[in-house]
């Protein structure tokens, strides 16, 4: 902030926002003329990663307000000339020469003896807050706290600020409906979503409405690669192969029988991809993110086993770059950790397909002779219509089912 030369008005600044320049403005929340109060949010900035708002940095008196909607600023641009408080109150109290007091006539003094003594009732106080919350711009709340109320539905006029002067903070988006607004005997709670989410909700909106979907089911055997799992883990303690690592072998296998299933569409063109970047859903605890695991051809059982460690560790620490979850050719959402049977994952565009992986469980398998008990997991292959046919399909997870029933062949 720098005080301009030869009067009391003040440029108010973007203050340090870390590394980001050329950060657009998405809000100005005030106009010449308009008195704010030291820490006022004076115009909102966002950038692909978080909203800043540059306050006031003290009260006074708007000026003149030099950015608009739109424009890009970065630390140290002016954003609004400020004339300071203690300028314009100097200003308004400067002195003046006062009118000569007249003496006071007998009849106002003799009215004044008879005045009641009795004190004037008082009026109760107004309450101005219903008017002030009357339209929803006209409420006290930062542009994130406005975005998030857009999403969510909710009607700030009817949200009492609980921050300083009144303002509406995310809490007060979250709070229990009154037992007014739910049924009888019951309660709900709005909370935002996680920035993942409503990142990737309007991709998965418009892979589900833009490609269309059929979900191939089938049960592998994988009795026997359990047990091979196990007796890797048992026989080697420096990473703990999981059926993930295990899938994306098997995956690879089919894939290359396969290469439409390792595609993507482009007008009417399909692109046939000679590399298999696996990705595969990691459950955080702001969402689904998905890591891709490159050149899943090239690498080996164990190497793959540690990079799935890696990956899932940063994603659930929020440290995954950008990188990391681009390009993938096919991806694996695994349940079995959870639970299910079966289910539809939704086509992470631009791929063709996706395979779904619920929890195995042992089932009575005929054998020719007798029912023996085998270790049987779900599979949901999801494909996009326009490339993967009924019958491609069917081959492709028929194909996979016998990788998976006996993987040591694909693993020498």
């Amino acid at each position: 902030m720098a005080e301009v030369a030869g009067s009391g008005v003040v440029d108010v600044t973007v203050p340090d926002i870390g590394d980001f320049t050329d950060v657009p403005v998405i809000e100005v929340l005030v106009a010449p003329g308009q008195t704010v109060q030291e820490e006022d949010p004076l115009v909102a900035l966002e950038s692909d990663k978080a909203t800043f708002e540059v306050p006031s940095p003290r009260a006074g008196v708007v000026v003149e307000v030099r950015v608009a909607v739109g424009d890009k600023v970065s630390q140290g641009a002016v954003v609004l000339t400020l004339e300071p408080a203690e300028d314009a109150v100097a200003a308004e109290e400067a002195p003046t020469d006062p009118a000569p007091q007249q003496a006071p006539k007998e009849e106002d003094a003799v009215a004044a003896e008879e005045a009641p003594t009795d004190p004037a009732p008082q009026q109760a106080p107004k309450e101005e807050a219903p008017e002030l919350l009357a339209d929803a711009d006209e409420v006290y709340a930062s542009p994130s706290v406005r975005r998030h109320a857009r999403e969510q539905g909710v009607d700030l006029s009817t949200v009492a600020g609980s921050g300083r002067g009144g303002r509406i903070t995310s809490d007060d988006l979250v709070q229990p409906a009154t037992p007014a607004a739910a049924p009888s005997g019951a309660e709900t709670e709005r909370v935002p979503l996680s920035r993942i989410k409503r990142i990737s909700g309007p991709h998965l909106q418009k892979a589900w409405q833009s490609i269309p979907h059929v979900t191939q089911h089938d049960e592998a055997d994988i009795t026997d690669l359990e047990l091979f799992r196990k007796e890797i883990n048992t026989e080697q303690d420096s990473v703990k192969v999981t059926m993930v690592a295990l899938l994306m072998k098997a995956c690879v296998a089919s894939l290359k029988a396969h290469p439409e299933v390792n595609s993507s569409l482009d007008g009417d063109d399909l692109i046939l991809k000679r590399f298999y970047h696996l990705g595969f859903a990691a459950d955080t605890p702001s969402g689904l993110l998905v890591p891709v695991v490159r050149d899943a051809d090239r690498k080996g059982l164990l190497e793959i086993a540690a990079e799935l460690r890696e990956l899932s560790g940063r994603a659930r620490e929020g440290k995954l770059k950008a990188e990391e979850m681009r390009d993938a050719t096919f991806t694996i959402s695994s349940l079995g950790g959870i639970g299910g049977t079966f289910f539809t994952p939704i086509i992470n565009s631009p791929e063709v397909a996706i395979l779904g992986v619920s929890k195995s469980a042992m089932k009575p398998v005929w054998d020719g002779a007798a029912f023996v008990p085998r270790l049987l997991v779900p599979l949901s292959l999801s494909y996009d219509h326009r490339v993967v046919d009924g019958a491609l399909a069917a081959r492709f997870i028929t194909h996979l089912s016998s990788v998976l029933s006996d993987l040591r062949r694909v693993l020498l």
